[in-house]
């Protein structure tokens, strides 16, 4: 294999109806949001996850950026987070000049590690953000309890973790707040896109009026108020009609693009079990209790120059596969803007070792299996010795 990039490390997929309904918005003459597209994938997500209320938004960065607001964060408030976590997870709160506290993660799932939130608050702590790694849960029975104990929100990055749940209970519905990414690399796309879930209906009204810039807005719209007019800080959060329109005809199908991605994921893992028992990687772990997406599959090797040499290999046989977050505590704005609650030892140590394999709703068995192939042929010289 020469070609580069044979096997994409991603490749978005249509759903069936993305052309049809993008049509039925222009036809419609309302392009702006907050139209009947939108209205129906709130009204989706709702009943999927159960929460309260769910307001579509631009990316799953503003709705990380909704839920900063909405806890009214002041100066100096503190929010315990991983530092394995993409920067949106730390910037949402570091606008309302909050400090991000990172605590390590577990080795086993790559979350957020339960047993290291409480060494963490301080005083000035006011939130946890529960990160839900490749669409798998955090511990949240246990976070949930320590949050309920020292009266802290709980927020949960579910960027990853649409039609994930833990105990029955849906990724992004147990927190105050939980937000969900449409980026085109998730299960559900939508090219750019997210959603914020308001799990306690007294947060319902004033997310809705920052949602729409800070006016009741939405209200006048629906006939309840005569005029609309500012009523607390806001900005432009939602999405356009096309991008819901589009967001729309994936919803349908999520159930079967989520169904056929765990089955590539379970070829991967089934496929690299004897690498696994070979000590050549390690393969991710989902404990009983949570219902996995298949959001991403990953491997570990064993060294940081192992991760070096298996990303060279596997793109010289035209396969893209990539490392993941950086830790967000030794990055340059980590430092400036947050502080590390005991030695992160994990998650420096794991972020170096980890690949992210290709996986995406359309992808093939044969190119799964091209990928073990290739995998395979990288490690064997190494087993060998």
């Amino acid at each position: 294999m020469t070609s580069k990039h044979k096997v994409p490390f991603n490749r978005p997929t249509l759903a069936g109806h993305e052309y049809e309904y993008i049509k039925t918005a222009v036809d419609s003459g309302q392009l702006s949001g907050n139209g009947p597209f939108t209205k129906r994938c709130q009204e989706w997500l709702e009943e999927a996850t159960g929460s309260a209320k769910a307001l579509l938004t631009h990316s799953c960065t503003a709705a990380l950026e909704m839920s900063a607001l909405l806890l009214d964060l002041e100066a100096g408030d503190e929010v315990i987070m991983p530092s394995f976590a993409f920067v949106s997870t730390a910037n949402a709160f570091v606008l309302r000049r909050a400090v991000p506290v990172f605590v390590d993660i577990r080795s086993d799932t790559l979350n957020l590690d339960e047993t290291l939130i409480e060494p963490a608050i301080t005083p000035r702590t006011r939130a946890i953000v529960a990160l839900h790694y490749a669409g798998v849960s955090c511990e949240m029975d246990a976070i949930l309890d320590i949050a309920s104990c020292h009266h802290l929100a709980v927020v949960e990055d579910a960027a990853q973790g649409i039609r994930a749940s833990y105990r029955g209970r849906a990724l992004g519905s147990m927190g105050r707040f939980g937000a969900i990414s449409f980026h085109e690399t998730k299960n559900v796309i939508a090219g750019e896109g997210g959603a914020l879930l308001i799990n306690d209906a007294k947060d319902a009204w004033r997310a809705e009026v920052i949602w729409e810039k800070g006016t009741n807005r939405s209200e006048f719209f629906r006939g309840e108020a005569a005029k609309y007019t500012w009523m607390d800080a806001g900005s432009s959060f939602l999405p356009g009609e096309l991008t819901a329109a589009f967001l729309q005809a994936q919803l349908e199908h999520c159930d079967s693009s989520c169904a056929r991605r765990l089955q590539l994921w379970q070829r991967y893992h089934d496929s690299l079990e004897k690498l696994e028992h070979a000590d050549a990687l390690r393969r991710p772990v989902v404990p009983e209790h949570c219902r996995s997406n298949g959001h991403i599959y990953y491997v570990l090797l064993p060294t940081a120059a192992a991760q070096t040499s298996m990303l060279a290999s596997l793109r010289s046989n035209g396969i893209d596969a990539v490392f993941h977050y950086v830790p967000l505590h030794s990055s340059p704005a980590g430092r400036r803007f947050g502080r590390a609650s005991g030695a992160l030892a994990v998650t420096d140590d794991l972020s170096q070792r980890l690949i992210r394999l290709p996986l995406w709703t359309g992808m093939s068995d044969d190119q799964v299996d091209q990928v073990v192939e290739a995998i395979g042929q990288a490690v064997t010289p190494t087993i060998r010795k």
